[in-house]
């Protein structure tokens, strides 16, 4: 980024660099801070958010599951997205929510304040890579998924991204792109930063919610699929499921179907046909051709 866009922080507009919190704050020191992304994308009379309303409904979930208040109620967090998106003229990229404690806490573990919050508009980049699919490698970690009852797995925390960074880090150490984890009940869960499909017999099959964070590309293509004659199930998988696999895509709010060409030292069709139909299927509703899903969009500003 060249000019840096301004930053909602607490109902007020300020300059990127003016962004920051203490080093000590809680949010920092302690790795409380949590946080959404959406896309934001290019439609007809304006640019809208994808599913905007879903992040937030995942963002009051997240407070709550950690017992946290917000410093604002998401209505009117979402009323400062489309602000902020106006004042930035941002159009396609992703809008970054930021919920956290910004005091400092050298002692206090347990704060009883509300979480600051702060927005960011990310303009698309080549570095950022949000449309650009290209076939992955991916490869089964060292590291186990976070149990549930040690953290709130579908709280979409910073604390729990250390996971996901040590998942990452041991595939691209062993020449890989992503790293897909297990539980430690040996059940398929998910990668880094992504959801996980697979396809055996020409059926779409992911793991079921419980153990692994609500994403909401991943409903949105289970919604579609199972509205587009795919046939897609919500099952639990281990790992000769992967080894068996005729196809395998991973999905995230910046990539919506990227196809695995290697798992481990397996080559795979990518894309097969079962995904050629699904980022097909994504492509026509982020498009607006399949005019079914448009009250995904939720219009933030207007040409």
């Amino acid at each position: 980024m060249n000019a840096k866009p301004k930053v909602w922080l607490n109902d007020k507009i300020i300059p990127w660099e003016d962004a920051q919190v203490p080093i000590l704050s809680h949010g920092f020191s302690r790795g409380s801070a949590v946080f959404e992304v959406c896309g934001t994308h290019i439609v007809p009379g304006g640019v809208a958010a994808f599913r905007l309303d879903a992040h937030l409904k995942r963002l009051e979930q997240t407070v709550s599951l950690l017992d946290m208040e917000l410093g604002f109620p998401t209505g009117e967090i979402a009323k400062a997205v489309s602000k902020l998106t106006a004042i930035n003229k941002s159009e396609r990229g992703v809008v970054k929510i930021m919920a956290y404690w910004g005091e400092e806490a050298i002692i206090n573990l347990v704060l009883t304040s509300k979480l600051d919050v702060a927005i960011f508009t990310i303009p698309a980049t080549e570095e950022l890579g949000l449309d650009g699919v290209k076939p992955l490698s991916a490869c089964l970690s060292k590291w186990k998924k976070l149990h549930p009852e040690t953290i709130p797995v579908q709280a979409k925390a910073c604390a729990n991204y250390l996971n996901g960074y040590l998942v990452r880090k041991d595939a691209n150490d062993r020449g890989f792109d992503l790293g897909l984890n297990v539980g430690t009940d040996g059940f398929l869960a998910e990668g880094s930063i992504e959801s996980v499909f697979i396809v055996k017999d020409g059926i779409l099959k992911t793991p079921p919610l419980g153990r692994i964070l609500a994403s909401v590309t991943r409903d949105s293509i289970l919604t579609a699929a199972r509205q587009s004659d795919i046939e897609v199930y919500e099952t639990t998988l281990v790992k000769e499921d992967l080894y068996t696999a005729d196809e395998m895509f991973t999905c995230h709010t910046g990539s919506k179907v990227p196809p695995i060409l290697r798992f481990e030292e397996k080559e795979m069709e990518a894309p097969g046909p079962v995904t050629v139909k699904v980022a097909e299927m994504m492509d026509d509703i982020m498009s607006f051709k399949d005019t079914r899903f448009k009250d995904w969009f939720q219009m933030l500003y207007r040409n």
